[in-house]
């Protein structure tokens, strides 16, 4: 427990790329993960951040690593294309327990809305331990896209993002109970699965 009664939540957050992991240029995934989960969760945070190249081994055991430093939750960026070094979902699946499809599902359907090659992202979900994993895409305005979903200009859900179902899902596996900011993104839980107000 913690700061208005609100749990305290370990966040893994990874950024995969050659380029950026030798300096080639500047990473612009792990501060667009930090900023919309800093705006959508009330919990106090506290961020593993890693910054690695696309190797499926490093990326397997920085997974795993994460997981058993007590990460509730773990979201990489990059990686997911269809090119021979985007090997994020294949290093991702190496450590899962179990596979949760709906997640890639609803990030294409999002994403194909405003380009036809988002069919190509190849982005997964999986459980290992009491930990959920999500490949989210490599550019910063497709990650607030798919985790916050499509809101017309009066602010009404088109389309829900992903992140919506995050905090249940961690509920069940036993994590800690994430609040979200409606205006960021609501989360859904149902009736008997909301914890009341302290």
């Amino acid at each position: 427990m913690s700061d208005g009664g609100f749990d305290a939540v370990r966040i893994g957050i990874v950024s995969i790329s050659d380029r950026a992991s030798s300096g080639t240029y500047e990473d612009k995934g792990l501060p667009a993960l930090k900023d919309w989960l800093g705006r959508a969760l009330k919990n106090p945070l506290a961020f593993e951040a890693r910054l690695i190249p696309d190797e499926t081994a490093r990326i397997s055991a920085t997974l795993v690593e994460l997981v058993d430093a007590g990460c509730s939750l773990v979201l990489t960026t990059g990686g997911t294309g269809p090119a021979l070094r985007d090997v994020t979902p294949e290093a991702t699946l190496a450590v899962a327990h179990k596979e949760m499809p709906g997640f890639g599902e609803q990030m294409r359907q999002i994403s194909l809305r405003f380009v036809p090659t988002a069919i190509l992202s190849r982005q997964v979900a999986v459980i290992r331990d009491q930990s959920l994993i999500i490949n989210l895409p490599g550019q910063p305005k497709s990650i607030a896209e798919t985790l916050e979903g499509l809101k017309d200009a009066d602010g009404t859900q088109l389309v829900p993002g992903i992140f919506a179902a995050v905090p249940y899902c961690i509920d069940l596996i036993g994590g800690p109970y994430l609040e979200t900011d409606d205006t960021v993104c609501k989360a859904f839980r149902p009736k008997s699965a909301i914890r009341a107000a302290r």
